[in-house]
């Protein structure tokens, strides 16, 4: 298994784009991609879910996950999400990640099912066993209704090496550290939850998984370098610099408001698949505000 100390850092959720046809836009997304390596981001993620996994057809999950791997072409890390509420389906997803030159594949936990800690470990231990790359637990409770608990990592990462690291968009910080002390310090624990970016970094976290990063990549990744390099009051005026944007991508459900906001910048067509839906006029209109904070729009 690969070094793994290089998947540090602000990793990119990209976003799906969909032209006007409701069709996956490939070209938009390797602008996208560009963009964000061209501003400094460590590395890009997608299909998790700021990229819709759950409104993709398989066959353009697949693609989406070709076209990433393809069009970084080794420029930083690439993480791949492969995970879903379907076993066999996460088997298969996965084994195509590391078929497709993967850096590593980014596995959520089951949402719906509902299982039981012991579910969890074993549906976890055979995807982990079934191949050769790291896999990034996606603990993410207030979407799959489940919390996967720290014990359960650190039974997880005894049973199998290339567990490496969880992303915990999980709003009881208390687990973080636990994670850590069970798991061990060099465990990565990656924030995704956009206003504990920084503190994650304080408490010894490897990075952030962050959907801001789709709007402010240099800034995100401005904000690992700056603790990187023990800078850290520069680091903390940063995160309260970027703290109104974090609030507002989350006013509605992910990624509503950030489509919304990319389509402002001219970045994609800002379509969304049922059963979401754009936010209406008004909070548009406070999404704009907040962009013009930020210089982004005028």
């Amino acid at each position: 298994m690969q070094n793994v100390d290089r998947l540090r850092g602000s990793i990119c959720p990209m976003v799906t784009p969909f032209n006007e046809r409701d069709e996956v836009d490939e070209a938009k997304l390797r602008e996208l991609i560009d963009w964000q390596l061209e501003n400094g981001t460590h590395g890009i993620s997608v299909t998790g879910t700021t990229g819709e996994p759950t409104s993709l057809t398989l066959e353009e999950r697949e693609r989406v996950m070709a076209v990433a791997v393809e069009h970084v072409a080794g420029r930083a890390p690439v993480i791949l999400g492969t995970g879903s509420n379907n076993h066999k389906e996460t088997l298969y997803l996965t084994k195509r990640a590391e078929e497709l030159g993967a850096d590593a594949a980014l596995v959520i936990v089951p949402y719906y099912n509902k299982p039981s800690q012991e579910g969890l470990f074993q549906h976890f231990r055979r995807v982990a066993e079934s191949v050769d790359i790291p896999i990034i637990v996606y603990n993410i409770p207030g979407r799959t209704a489940v919390n996967m608990e720290p014990e359960t990592l650190a039974r997880l990462r005894e049973a199998c090496p290339n567990v490496v690291g969880v992303k915990e968009s999980n709003k009881n910080f208390e687990q973080v550290s636990h994670v850590l002390k069970l798991c061990g310090r060099d465990f990565l624990v990656y924030s995704g939850i956009e206003t504990l970016c920084y503190p994650i970094l304080a408490v010894g976290g490897a990075g952030f998984i962050s959907a801001t990063s789709n709007v402010l990549p240099r800034e995100m990744s401005e904000l690992y370098e700056l603790v990187r390099d023990g800078r850290w009051q520069e680091a903390i005026d940063l995160h309260y610099r970027l703290l109104p944007l974090n609030d507002a991508l989350f006013w509605e459900t992910n990624p509503g408001p950030l489509k919304t906001v990319l389509g402002m910048m001219g970045k994609i067509h800002p379509a969304l698949r049922l059963p979401l839906v754009p936010p209406n006029e008004e909070m548009q209109a406070k999404l704009r505000e907040i962009l013009r904070m930020y210089q982004l729009v005028e």
